[in-house]
């Protein structure tokens, strides 16, 4: 049996993925009180039940409830049943611009709090399950339906109960992803860009595909980040970790990243079954 404890600030999403969960089975509980969580847990057990399970916790709660919460979540552990934390955030700025779009009052202000002071005391109380989530995922720059797919694809469509991996390529000049786990520059290799035949196309398409597989450094590189992962890897797993994303950036996130990304991925799906990729830019325009 799976639970999923969703948090996050307000305005990060955490509804949708809610929405996502109950789509795929989940029995979805929002906005539970933190101290509950073992309370559900022995109700589930106690009835033998194999339904999986989703709750949204959130800044609604008590404080000192939020304060304790890493403590009803051992108290929750029992054998057989897996539990996952997603948290979902989003940069100050962009939360303030959605809840002034779309004219919400924010949970945490009232008239002696404005908006941004509760955005960013909102960030102070969830700090307690932030920091023990197993994943998670920042939104600023997820419209709607990517986000729905990315839940899907990280955590419904997760084949095992044990660690997803997941190789993610980006572009530096759109910013270095927060959400991942490892980032790995690869701006020093050759750069198919400044070839006008290769310009138009991505590292997922043969014409760049071709010109990288003869670069050497490129191959050290590859070969490198795989050693790596494979010396690291056993260890997260030995530590109970649900999800690894390893990030590969060059400058636009359409050329040597997304090869090196398509390669990795390609080593590790037979090695490691529950492996994921995700292109970041390319995803943009998808």
């Amino acid at each position: 049996m799976r639970l999923i404890v969703i948090s996050g600030r307000s305005g990060s999403g955490k509804s949708t993925a809610l929405h996502v969960l109950e789509d795929a089975g989940f029995n979805c509980i929002d906005n539970l009180p933190a101290a509950l969580l073992p309370n559900l847990v022995n109700n589930i057990s106690e009835q033998q039940s194999d339904q999986n399970i989703a709750v949204s916790i959130d800044a609604r709660n008590a404080s000192e409830q939020l304060q304790r919460f890493p403590e009803f979540l051992k108290q929750a552990q029992q054998p057989g049943l897996s539990i996952e934390i997603l948290f979902l955030d989003a940069r100050s700025p962009i939360l303030i611009k959605r809840f002034s779009e779309t004219r919400r009052k924010h949970p945490l202000s009232n008239e002696e709090r404005d908006l941004k002071e509760a955005v960013t005391l909102e960030s102070e109380l969830l700090d307690p399950i932030a920091l023990t989530a197993d994943l998670t995922i920042d939104t600023s720059n997820l419209s709607l339906h990517q986000l729905r797919d990315l839940i899907k694809n990280r955590i419904t469509e997760k084949e095992a109960p044990g660690i997803a991996l997941q190789f993610q390529s980006f572009g530096f000049k759109h910013g270095i992803p927060v959400d991942v786990d490892f980032v790995f520059d690869v701006r020093c290799l050759p750069n198919p860009y400044w070839k006008p035949n290769l310009r138009k196309h991505t590292g997922q398409e043969q014409p760049v595909i071709d010109f990288l597989s003869q670069q050497e450094d490129v191959q050290t590189m590859l070969d490198d980040i795989t050693r790596f992962i494979e010396r690291w890897l056993p260890k997260f797993i030995a530590n109970n970790r649900s999800y690894m994303t390893v990030a590969i950036g060059c400058t636009g996130g359409h050329h040597r990243s997304v090869f090196l990304c398509e390669q990795l991925y390609n080593n590790f799906k037979n090695k490691h079954g529950n492996t994921q990729l995700r292109h970041r830019e390319l995803n943009k325009y998808s």
